[in-house]
C-alpha cells in the first residue's frame, strides 16, 4: 500500500470468512467506507478467486478463504466525470454509440466509469452486460460498437479479425493534401505489425493550410490513422501526440463516421453512419 491517500494500491488475502470487502479494505487502507464503495462502483476493486480475476462491485459479496481483494485507488481518476455518449441503435445483443471526445473505449485496473461500455451497462433499458469489441482513441469521436453478451462479443470480434467490418473516418489535417495521390494507400508497419490505411482527399481550405480527408482502414493498430498521417507530413489537427495539438488548442479532429458489417443477429448487411 502507498502512503498517499490520493493514490493507493492494496492487496488483501482472505484468511477467514465473515468480513465483507468494504470492512477489509477499510482496515487495510484507512480509507472511509464511502470512498471504498465509490471505488467499487467505479470499477477500481477486483476479486481474485482461484485463477479468475474480475471487477467487484457488490459491497455485500460473500468472500471465501483463499480469495484476494485488490484495490487500485486513484482519487484523480475516480473524480473524472464521463462525457455522455449517444446511442445510435440498440439492437438488443449489441448497440452502436456515438462516442464523444474524452470518453474511453475500455477501462483499466484503476476504474471503468469513464468508458462507453460502462455507460451502456448503466443507461440502456433493459439493463445488461456490455463488452468491448473494438477501440476508438480517447481523443477521437464517432461510432463504436458494444456487445451485450460474450457470444456476441466473440462473433463481432471475429468480423473485425477477418477484416469484414468497413470502417470509415473523416480527418481534418494540416497542409494541402491535394498534392498527394488520390486515393493514397499507406502500408507502413506499426509496432512491427501490418498496418494499412487508405486516404482520399475531399477538400482544402481557402488558405491551403488544412485539408479534409476521408479514411478507410483495413487494420486497427494503435493510433494507426494519426501515425500514418503524421508520417505523411499531414498530422491531424488537434493531435497532441503526433502533431501540433498543443498549439492548435483544439480537440482531435478525427471522427469515425461509418461502420458496416454483416449483422450476426439478423443475418443481413447493416450500415451505421453519422452525418458529416
Amino acid at each position: 500500500m502507498s502512503d498517499s491517500v490520493d493514490h493507493i494500491e492494496a492487496h488483501v488475502q482472505i484468511e477467514s470468512p465473515g468480513d465483507g470487502p468494504v470492512d477489509l479494505l477499510q482496515r487495510a487502507t484507512g480509507l472511509s467506507k464511502q470512498r471504498i464503495k465509490l471505488a467499487m462502483s467505479q470499477g477500481a476493486v477486483w476479486l481474485t478467486r482461484e485463477r479468475n480475476t474480475r471487477r467487484l462491485r457488490r459491497v455485500k459479496r460473500a468472500l471465501r478463504v483463499g480469495d484476494e481483494l485488490h484495490l487500485y485507488y486513484n482519487a484523480k481518476i475516480l473524480a473524472e466525470i464521463p462525457a455522455e455518449p449517444t446511442v445510435i441503435v440498440d439492437a438488443g445483443d449489441y448497440s452502436v454509440w456515438n462516442k464523444p471526445y474524452g470518453l474511453r473505449s475500455q477501462g483499466s485496473k484503476w476504474g471503468d466509469h469513464c468508458t462507453v461500455v460502462r455507460w451502456a451497462e448503466r443507461h440502456l433499458q433493459p439493463e445488461r452486460s456490455a463488452f468491448t469489441v473494438h477501440r476508438l482513441d480517447r481523443a477521437a469521436n464517432g461510432l463504436i460498437l458494444v456487445a451485450h453478451s460474450k457470444s456476441m462479443a466473440a462473433a463481432l470480434a471475429a468480423l473485425f479479425h477477418k477484416r469484414e467490418v468497413e470502417k470509415r473516418y473523416r480527418a481534418r489535417v494540416a497542409g494541402d493534401f491535394s498534392m498527394q495521390p488520390n486515393p493514397l494507400r499507406v502500408e507502413q508497419t506499426i509496432d512491427e505489425k501490418e498496418a494499412i490505411s487508405e486516404f482520399s482527399h475531399q477538400r482544402v481550405s481557402a488558405d491551403g493550410r488544412q485539408s479534409l480527408v476521408d479514411v478507410r482502414i483495413e487494420t486497427g493498430r494503435k493510433h494507426q490513422i494519426r501515425r500514418h498521417l503524421a508520417g505523411l507530413g499531414h498530422p491531424v489537427i488537434g493531435d497532441r501526440l503526433y502533431g501540433l495539438g498543443e498549439e492548435d488548442g483544439l480537440d482531435l479532429q478525427l471522427t469515425a463516421y461509418l461502420l458496416a458489417f454483416h449483422c450476426p443477429v439478423n443475418d443481413e448487411q447493416v450500415e451505421y453512419r453519422l452525418p458529416i
